[in-house]
């Protein structure tokens, strides 16, 4: 806590400083971080899913590949896993029993590509991909993204798996929608990657919070929200209430800060208080992770439990980030 203290004391000198005296950033990017292995390449990503989804990417990355490749990989690990239940197939559905999907995924260059309110596909980290590659646009949405889908080969198939239909009729029986921290109904998997040139990409895919009304889109698809990467800096993203996280578009303000200086953990702890600051958040989780161009690496959240996986200096591991709530 008391880096966080610190960094929020001098968080309007920083500002200043870093526009004014260029070098100040400079030399606070160069101090100790205790979360620095300084390994390359590395990939990081939410929850448990993360491990099978590191493995993947790592894999792509150890090849030579590009960090955009590895994090697409990587996510459509948890996206086709019916087990997965906030991630593509067999995601939990809407009030009205609808599977629906929001995705994003950005490169080094700043190429950027997301897809919200989509049914029927159950990879829609692929379709964000291709948004970005093929066309003039960043998102693509509903009906529109689900036919952009299919006239490029992709298969209609129903998400809805037999145990998440079982769920949602346990839920149709009261009908109370009610966040529960730390439980699948918002355990989106957002991945970050840093390849063996240091170029950075990142990737979010999610079914969204369960039971949400028909037409809900959270912060995934949104970049700067669920995602963000700015390949001078670092990357940033989030998972939990997705709504907390667009009122502050919290994945940009975490790479701005280490913009400005910040450690990767310095930027999630204060991008987690201006949360605290802010909005009702003894009810809601929220965790952010982020890298910088070192392979330093930050993790926090409002309520304890949030873990995350990290794959860097040939280990992958699951690890439990620090908290606001203890």
């Amino acid at each position: 806590m008391s880096n966080r203290r610190n960094f929020i004391k001098g968080g309007v000198l920083g500002a200043i400083g870093a526009s004014i005296f260029p070098k100040l950033s400079i030399a606070k990017m160069d101090k100790t971080n205790p979360n620095s292995d300084n390994g390359f390449p590395m990939v990081i990503s939410t929850w448990r899913h993360g491990m099978p989804a590191n493995e993947e990417a790592m894999e792509v990355l150890q090849g030579g590949g590009k960090a955009i490749d590895a994090v697409e990989a990587g996510v459509r690990i948890p996206e086709a896993d019916p087990e997965s239940m906030s991630v593509g197939l067999g995601g939990l559905p809407d009030r009205e029993g609808k599977v629906t999907l929001d995705a994003c995924i950005m490169d080094e260059t700043g190429n950027c590509g997301s897809v919200s309110f989509l049914q029927h596909i159950k990879h829609p980290i692929s379709v964000a991909r291709l948004v970005m590659d093929n066309t003039p646009h960043v998102m693509l949405s509903g009906s529109g993204a689900l036919q952009f889908a299919l006239e490029n080969g992709f298969k209609k198939e129903n998400l809805l798996t037999e145990k998440a239909e079982k769920r949602w009729r346990e839920w149709l029986k009261e009908s109370e929608y009610k966040p529960v921290i730390n439980v699948e109904n918002h355990d989106t998997i957002g991945l970050l990657a840093l390849d063996k040139k240091g170029d950075i990409s990142g990737a979010c895919t999610t079914s969204g919070l369960s039971w949400k009304m028909h037409g809900r889109v959270g912060d995934s698809p949104v970049i700067g929200a669920g995602m963000f990467v700015d390949n001078e800096v670092g990357g940033a993203c989030a998972t939990g209430v997705g709504e907390a996280v667009l009122k502050t578009l919290g994945s940009f303000l975490v790479v701005e800060l280490m913009r400005q200086g910040a450690t990767p953990q310095e930027a999630c702890e204060e991008a987690i208080a201006r949360i605290v600051k802010n909005q009702n958040y003894k009810d809601m989780q929220i965790g952010y992770l982020a890298i910088n161009k070192k392979g330093e690496h930050g993790a926090y959240a409002v309520h304890p439990w949030f873990n995350y996986a990290l794959y860097q200096g040939g280990e992958n591991q699951m690890i439990d980030s620090l908290s606001y709530l203890k």
